[in-house]
């Protein structure tokens, strides 16, 4: 029996909406709990699919009748195979088309904001890894900001949009993703822009982004403007683009900050991080839109999938802005790190130059949630 594939597309369209799932997901226990699906009016069940080789039978009371479900597994075959049984007894059944790889790759465009000239601002939400990247265009030209390696989507979006790529910057040295903005830059003859204090052992040639570069996308000026902002990594470097909107990198989240331990520096970097946050980012107009590089949990997605958030409220809500006591700021960020994501070290070679995985290494490489922010 033939049972229908959902697409990651389809699945980021019912998280964005809220809308009511139920997913079995068939991977081991121990893949499930580091990282599944998630979604507000999702319901889960994790059973192994080695557990369900002779039959469905004794799960089928665990299922919903009333509600679709969507069989989930690593690459899509075991999936398919669970859909079929499940689909036998009558239930409405999908499988997630290409596994949780396919969910890790997804990158959903949303517009977030109008540029002064008439341009216009994209983010690019990675819905399975909670990766922000970004496109700004105008009058033909188009920027991308922390691009992920999936650069088709980059590509083929800037054509849709009658834009040339001229500018790719990434933000930091990214450990938690392998980045797509060197390839990209080689791609379109783009200048590709990397903070130099984290570009010490990196391999090729690149444009060093430093604080009070201006960089003009299109005929009308939209200045980017360069802002050293050290903590999560020595060289982290935020974006103010048109005056109005403030990439933040992996220094400051919606509800949380960034980590300075992926170089193994937490203890050097932690004075960094709050020079950065509380006197440098203090300096800057409270109205700027903040558009950070990741989103840590789902309920920080806007009713259209955006993430963002104006820097004055942030620096009312957001606990990481607002410890007065140095020490116990030390302490926070020191002591509440959650694991290091997965393969990291590689990920800091493959962006430095030192590392050319293939592509399925690449994609082992960056299974799991992002984990770049301070608990």
């Amino acid at each position: 029996m033939t049972v229908k594939a959902m697409t990651a597309k389809e699945v980021t369209r019912k998280v964005f909406h809220k809308e009511e799932l139920f997913i079995l997901d068939v991977r081991n226990e121990s893949d499930f709990l580091d990282w599944k699906i998630e979604g507000k009016n999702f319901d889960y069940l994790n059973i192994p699919y080695f557990e369900l080789l002779d039959g469905v039978d004794r799960i089928l009371e665990k299922l919903p009748s009333d509600k679709e479900i969507l069989v989930v597994c690593a690459k899509e075959g075991s999936s398919v195979m669970v859909a079929e049984m499940l689909s036998e007894k009558g239930l409405n059944v999908s499988y997630l088309k290409g596994g949780m790889k396919a969910w890790s790759e997804h990158l959903e465009p949303v517009k977030v904001g109008e540029l002064t000239d008439g341009g216009e601002i994209y983010q690019f939400v990675r819905i399975g890894k909670g990766c922000l990247s970004y496109m700004v265009i105008s009058n033909g030209e188009a920027a991308i900001i922390d691009a992920t390696r999936m650069t088709d989507i980059f590509l083929d979006f800037a054509k849709e949009k009658g834009a040339k790529i001229t500018h790719v910057f990434d933000t930091h040295l990214h450990a938690d993703h392998i980045s797509g903005g060197r390839t990209m830059a080689k791609e379109t003859g783009a200048t590709y822009w990397l903070p130099p204090k984290d570009a010490m052992e990196v391999t090729f040639e690149y444009m060093p982004l430093e604080g009070g570069n201006v960089v003009t996308i299109g005929n009308t000026a939209i200045d980017i403007h360069a802002l050293y902002s050290p903590g999560h990594t020595i060289g982290s470097t935020s974006l103010v683009v048109d005056g109005k909107f403030l990439l933040s990198g992996d220094i400051l989240f919606i509800n949380s900050i960034g980590r300075p331990d992926l170089a193994g520096k937490a203890e050097d970097w932690v004075t960094d991080l709050r020079e950065s946050l509380y006197s440098r980012y203090r300096e800057l107009s409270a109205d700027l839109v903040v558009l950070p590089a990741h989103f840590m949990i789902m309920d920080e997605l806007k009713e259209d999938g955006s993430v963002s958030e104006k820097l004055g409220t942030l620096f009312v809500n957001n606990h990481g802005l607002n410890i007065e006591d140095e020490n116990e700021f030390r302490k926070l960020v020191t002591e509440n790190l959650p694991p290091q994501p997965n393969a990291y070290q590689e990920i800091r070679k493959t962006n430095m130059g030192k590392m050319n995985p293939d592509l399925e290494k690449q994609r082992e490489m960056e299974i799991g949630p992002n984990r770049c922010a301070v608990r």
